[in-house]
């Protein structure tokens, strides 16, 4: 195949997890780098697992990461239908094409009849497959006759359609990423290809969605790999060429080991899906970065670098620079161990990148009631805390003071920074900050120099309890700066109700 093309292909069953997204981006990566088109389809063939909102949220989900398909059942595309349920008639074209090869039949097996065969199997010690070794003897049109196969078609028995694995065959197999492997078919049972409703399985209506959508590289997770080689026998089955396959590694949970869940997430407290989201059923809210605070280009940019390094191992890099740069052989073979403290450095980098102007966005988008806030004030409060912040919240949680004055006073603070003489210090730094022009950080220190040297203390016999007075707490940036964004006024009202409530 001449051009590169890669599909996502979620299933609608619930949010987006950290792996998928992953695999979305390192198929846009990949598609963009060689000149190539990202398709994004949705296997919703499974109705039982069906899960409403979540085709919405995926797509939702990848937008915010930048990740934009140039084919989806949103955008369309000259291959369409991109929904699974959709494609029924060209499902129903190819379940009749390969029945008439010798790679597929069809089984009149119930549920019923095969759990009690499992049951005997079971009883001995040992494990029941559906493949070359058993299929003889089970109810289908290998073991039947013509006519007992005719006779229950006419009485319109259900079936499944099942693949017919070959008997002791070798299959020689390689992965972009695993490189090369062998699988005998003696250990691969006859999947079921099309269940007895109609609708083809996962494996096969992934492979008909390929070929006709010229799929010519399929990066997925490690967790497909068993199905390789099912996946290439279809393909030969069907006589159509083969793409190429790339299977990726898992996200670690953070002490290394498994698979990382959202229980995991639960547990260290971090997030798991890219966005919020809602469970239809339950009601329960399952954590996103997105409305955590993370930006998209931090998220995006972390997510990238769990299983791929670029050149000089560099960590910060744009979406362009990624795309520019990624080399689906470079993928790393081994897990990659999720790091929240890693996912937080990332977007403090970011945080730090944006001007003072787009953080006071973001402050104003995560802290909806402070909008109504003086926009010079907001400015020099980011100037002030950006520095210190991993996300745009936090300017708000440990700048609270600036937009609302203590009404308490830490206990602890209060020992240590207030004693008899502090009364007079801070009734005589009232009048000194009432004769500060302009109340600028630089005047306002000039004025506690003075102050402290007018009442022969030190200056931290000022500086501790006018700071108590200021945040409530022993906390905070340099005083000087925070007075000059509170304004005079404000400070004096906040030193004269610490002198009325701190005893």
């Amino acid at each position: 195949m001449s051009k590169v093309r890669v599909r996502f292909a979620p299933s609608p069953t619930g949010p987006l997890h950290l792996g998928g997204a992953r695999t979305a981006l390192y198929d846009y990566l990949f598609a963009k780098n060689t000149g190539g088109d990202f398709v994004l389809r949705i296997e919703d063939t499974d109705t039982t697992r069906f899960v409403p909102g979540a085709e919405e949220y995926i797509m939702e989900a990848l937008e915010w990461c930048g990740i934009v398909p140039d084919e989806s059942p949103k955008h369309g595309g000259p291959y369409g239908p991109y929904r699974q349920s959709e494609r029924r008639a060209i499902y129903d074209q190819y379940t009749e094409e390969i029945l008439k090869t010798d790679f597929a039949y069809i089984a009149f097996d119930t549920a019923e009849e095969l759990e009690s065969i499992r049951n005997e199997y079971e009883a001995k010690g040992e494990v029941f497959s559906y493949d070359n070794k058993t299929r003889g003897y089970l109810k289908n049109s290998i073991s039947l006759s013509e006519k007992e196969v005719q006779e229950l078609l006419e009485k319109k028995t259900p079936f499944v359609v099942r693949f017919k694995m070959p008997f002791d065959r070798v299959l020689n197999l390689e992965d972009i990423i695993r490189g090369k492997f062998s699988v005998n078919t003696n250990t691969l049972d006859d999947k079921v290809l099309v269940k007895n409703d109609g609708m083809p399985t996962y494996h096969f209506a992934n492979i008909i969605d390929d070929h006709e959508m010229k799929i010519s590289h399929v990066i997925r997770g490690e967790e497909w790999l068993p199905s390789m080689g099912l996946h290439i026998l279809l393909y030969e089955a069907m006589g159509w060429e083969a793409p190429e396959f790339a299977h990726l590694s898992l996200i670690l949970k953070p002490e290394g080991k498994g698979k990382l869940s959202k229980r995991d997430g639960d547990k260290f407290g971090f997030p798991v899906f890219p966005l919020d989201f809602k469970d239809p059923i339950t009601g329960v809210v399952s954590k996103g970065y997105r409305e955590e605070g993370y930006l998209p280009e931090a998220f995006v940019n972390f997510l990238a670098l769990l299983g791929w390094s670029p050149a000089n191992d560099k960590e910060i890099l744009s979406l362009e620079e990624m795309t520019k740069e990624f080399d689906l052989y470079k993928v790393h073979k081994a897990g990659a161990r999720f790091s929240k403290e890693k996912a937080e450095w990332f977007n403090h980098q970011y945080l730090q990148k944006k001007t003072d102007e787009e953080v006071v966005a973001l402050l104003i988008n995560s802290r909806p009631e402070i909008a109504d806030e003086n926009r010079e004030k907001l400015l020099a409060i980011v100037r002030l805390m950006k520095e210190r912040a991993t996300f745009p919240k936090d300017i708000f949680e440990s700048g609270k003071f600036f937009f609302v004055a203590p009404t308490t006073y830490d206990e602890k603070a209060s020992k240590k920074a207030w004693n008899v003489d502090t009364p007079t210090i801070l009734t005589s730094l009232i009048e000194k900050i009432k004769n500060t022009d302009p109340f600028s950080a630089e005047n306002i220190q000039e004025s506690l120099h003075q102050l402290s040297e007018e009442q022969s203390v030190g200056m931290g016999k000022v500086m501790m309890p006018l700071r108590l007075s200021l945040v409530g707490e022993l906390k905070g940036p340099d005083v000087p700066d925070m007075m000059e964004i509170l304004g005079k006024e404000e400070c004096i009202n906040r030193i004269s109700n610490a002198l009325k409530n701190i005893q």
